[in-house]
């Protein structure tokens, strides 16, 4: 699928997965573990939603197995969700400061049919739920997952919030 609903039903399936929930998203560029967490647990987040196709970091903390471990005990269920990370291409034209190749690329990538689909069963599986994007930018204007976050929010028709973290 090429689009985020379907042309024939898409409208019933967007209806059916609306949610009054929030959409969130943070980048932990700058931060700490602890305040990171700390943030989340502040904006009564439910679910952390890792949108890297690669979950590592030099960062302490920020790895995908010590980050669920730090969000799990806070209370916050961890989801990696590869398929809505930024593909390597895309990673390299945005370290270039080439953004508008970024987007280009990134917008073919969630154009995909695995981006599609693994959008759609986000969707559903966070229905109901306050969740937050992450990966690493701080600032959202020129990350991914202000992208993923649109979509998402096309998807299921909730706003959006950039939390900021110290």
């Amino acid at each position: 699928m090429s689009t985020i609903t379907a042309k024939n039903g898409g409208a019933k399936m967007a209806k059916s997965m609306q949610t009054e929930e929030q959409i969130f998203t943070i980048g932990y560029e700058k931060s700490t573990i602890d305040d990171f967490v700390g943030r989340l647990a502040e904006a009564e987040i439910d679910v952390l939603v890792d949108v890297r196709e690669l979950p590592l970091s030099r960062k302490k903390g920020f790895s995908k197995n010590g980050l669920n471990a730090a969000v799990k005990e806070a209370g916050i269920d961890y989801l990696h969700v590869k398929a809505l990370g930024d593909p390597k291409p895309g990673r390299e034209a945005a370290r270039a400061g080439n953004h508008d190749l970024f987007v280009e690329i990134f917008t073919q990538h969630m154009d995909g049919e695995d981006a599609q689909s693994a959008l759609t069963e986000l969707a559903g599986a966070v229905k109901g739920k306050r969740i937050c994007l992450t990966c690493f930018e701080r600032h959202h204007e020129g990350c991914h997952r202000k992208i993923v976050a649109e979509r998402l929010s096309a998807l299921v028709g909730a706003p959006i919030e950039h939390i900021a973290v110290n």
